[in-house]
C-alpha cells in the first residue's frame, strides 16, 4: 500500500527538513505485522515527493488476531489488509513522522506554522459509504478531491467496480495538520482499526483533532467510526468538544444490567476491595487467575509492594487486550519486570503458579460449569497453595434490585450459576476445611438491609499444620 505527499513550495526540499528525513536516505520502520519504508521518488527545488510504502506480512497478520476484524471464519486468512490504506498506515505515519506530527522542526522551526501546497495520493483505500463519505470527510477541511474507483479485476471488466478507490487530495495547509487529518481519517474511511480501542484512544483522538474536529460538520461520524462505534467513548469526546449534538439516547442500544452495574462503579469497588486486602495481608507476589484485560494488575502495578505479579487467562485475546491497556511496549523496564502474562487454565496444574503469597480470583467461578468446581478447588488450594486466596462472586439475592432481570435469571448470560450468600458460605467453608484454610467473608457494593450487597468476597488464609500431620 502506497501513500505519497508532494509539495511545490519553493524550495520544495524544505519538506525534508519538516519531516526530519533526508531525501537521499531510505528509512524503514518495523510494524506489528510488517515494515514501513519512507523514500523520496523526487526531490528538487521545484517539486518534492515523499512516499510511505507498507509491506504487510500476511502470515504475521494471521498470527496476530488483533490485526483483523472480519465477520467470517477465514477472515484472518482472506482479507484486504496487506493491500489497502488503513489503520496500519496511521501507525506508520506516527512512527515515521512523529516529529512533524508533533509540530516540531529542529533545523527550520519557522516552517512549522507555514501553510504549504500539498498533493496527497492514496493508492488504494476502502471507503465505507463510497465517494460521498470521502467528500464528507475531506471537503470541509479545504481539500480538493479527485476520486477514481478501481475495477474489481481489470482482466474481467464485466465483473464491475470494487469498493476501493484511488484518492488524490490537494490543499494548502500546515504539514502537521495534513498528517493529523490522515492519521484520523484513514481508519474512519475504512471504518475499521487493527488495534484494540480502549479509553486511551479517546485522548489520542482529542489530541490529534484539537485544531479541527470541533468545527467539522461530520464530527459525530468521525468520532463514532474512529472509536469503533463504542458509544460511551464517543460521548467522552463529544463532551470534551463541548458539543450537545450526540446521538439521541433513544437510538442507542438498551444498556444491559451488567453495564449498569459497571456504571455505578461496582467493578471499581471490587478492584479496590481486593487491592486493599492484598495490601493488608502484606502480599508481595500475587497471581491474578482469570486476569482478563488486566484491570487488577494495573491497580497492583501502582503499588511498589507488589514485586511479582502473574496474570493468567485461558483467552489469548484477553491477554493481548491486557498488554494493550497496560501500554506494554512503552512500559518502563523495571515495571515490566514485575509482571508476567501467560495463557493457562484453572483446570490444569501449572508450575508457574507455585510459591505465591496470594491469589486473586475476581468474578471467575460463576463462569465455570458447576461440575468443574471440584477440579478448580484442587488446582488452587491443593496444588498451587498460595498463602492467601481472595475470591469474589455475585450475590444472586441482590439480582431482584436490577431492572430487567427476571426472577431466577442470571446477571450475565455467560454465568453458569450464581450463589446466594448462604450457598457461597457453605461452599467456601467446605473448601477451607478440606485444605486447611480459614475463611472470612466481606460485602462489596451498596448494601441492602435484607438482600445484602451485589458482590460477596471470601478471603482464605492457609493455616499451619500440626507438626505430626501431613497434607493430603
Amino acid at each position: 500500500m502506497l501513500l505519497t505527499i508532494t509539495t511545490t513550495h519553493k524550495p520544495a526540499t524544505d519538506l525534508g527538513f519538516l519531516l526530519y528525513k533526508h531525501p537521499d536516505h531510505l528509512k524503514s520502520y518495523d510494524l506489528s505485522c510488517g515494515k514501513a519504508y519512507v523514500f523520496y521518488p523526487q526531490a528538487d527545488e521545484d517539486i518534492c515527493t515523499v512516499a510511505v510504502l507498507l509491506d504487510i506480512d500476511p502470515i504475521a497478520l494471521a498470527k496476530n488476531s488483533r490485526n483483523f476484524s472480519g465477520n467470517f471464519a477465514l477472515a484472518q486468512y482472506v482479507n484486504d489488509r496487506p493491500y489497502v490504506l488503513s489503520s496500519f498506515m496511521s501507525v506508520a505515519l506516527t512512527k515515521a513522522f512523529s516529529t512533524a506530527m508533533g509540530g516540531r522542526c529542529k533545523n527550520r522551526p519557522e516552517l512549522v506554522d507555514v501553510a504549504l501546497p500539498f498533493t496527497v495520493t492514496l493508492s488504494s483505500v476502502p471507503a465505507k459509504g463510497g465517494e460521498f463519505i470521502i467528500e464528507q470527510l475531506f471537503a470541509p477541511l479545504g481539500y480538493e478531491i479527485e476520486v477514481e474507483r478501481h475495477l474489481l479485476d481489470e482482466k474481467f471488466p464485466d465483473w464491475g467496480m470494487s469498493k476501493y478507490y484511488k484518492v488524490t487530495l490537494t490543499n494548502t495547509l500546515k504539514l502537521q495538520d495534513l498528517l493529523t487529518h490522515l492519521y484520523v481519517l484513514l481508519p474512519v474511511m475504512d471504518n475499521d482499526k487493527h488495534y484494540y480501542t480502549g479509553e486511551n484512544e479517546v485522548q489520542v483522538l482529542l489530541d490529534k483533532g484539537k485544531t479541527w474536529l470541533k468545527d467539522h460538520p461530520a464530527k459525530t461520524l468521525i468520532t463514532n467510526r474512529y472509536l469503533r462505534n463504542l458509544k460511551s467513548y464517543a460521548r467522552m469526546v463529544m463532551r470534551e468538544l463541548n458539543d450537545e449534538s450526540v446521538e439521541d439516547e433513544k437510538e442507542l442500544p438498551e444498556i444491559s444490567p451488567e453495564l449498569k452495574e459497571k456504571k455505578v462503579s461496582l467493578n471499581k469497588q471490587r478492584l479496590q476491595a481486593v487491592t486493599e486486602q492484598l495490601l493488608k495481608i502484606n502480599a508481595r507476589s500475587v497471581i491474578d487467575f482469570g486476569c482478563g484485560e488486566g484491570k487488577l494488575i494495573r491497580e497492583l502495578l501502582k503499588k511498589p509492594q507488589f514485586s511479582k505479579i502473574l496474570g493468567i487467562d485461558v483467552s489469548y485475546n484477553e491477554l493481548l487486550k491486557a498488554k494493550d491497556r497496560m501500554h506494554w511496549d512503552r512500559m518502563p523496564d523495571k515495571k515490566r519486570e514485575r509482571v508476567e502474562l501467560v495463557q493457562g487454565s484453572l483446570q490444569y496444574c501449572d508450575e508457574r503458579t507455585l510459591d505465591f503469597d496470594a491469589a486473586a480470583i475476581i468474578e471467575v467461578i460463576e463462569h465455570m460449569d458447576a461440575d468443574r468446581l471440584d477440579s478448580f478447588e484442587k488446582i488452587v488450594f491443593s496444588y498451587s497453595q498460595p498463602i492467601h486466596v481472595i475470591i469474589t462472586t455475585p450475590n444472586s439475592e441482590y439480582n431482584v434490585l436490577y431492572e430487567g432481570i427476571k426472577p431466577g435469571a442470571l446477571r450475565h448470560n455467560d454465568h453458569r450459576f450464581e450463589w446466594t450468600r448462604k450457598e457461597f458460605k457453605a461452599w467456601a467453608d467446605k473448601v477451607a476445611n478440606n485444605h486447611h484454610y480459614s475463611v472470612v467473608f466481606y460485602d462489596i457494593g451498596d448494601e441492602d438491609e435484607k438482600l445484602g450487597s451485589p458482590t460477596q468476597m471470601a478471603v482464605f488464609t492457609k493455616q499451619s499444620l500440626p507438626a505430626n500431620s501431613q497434607e493430603d
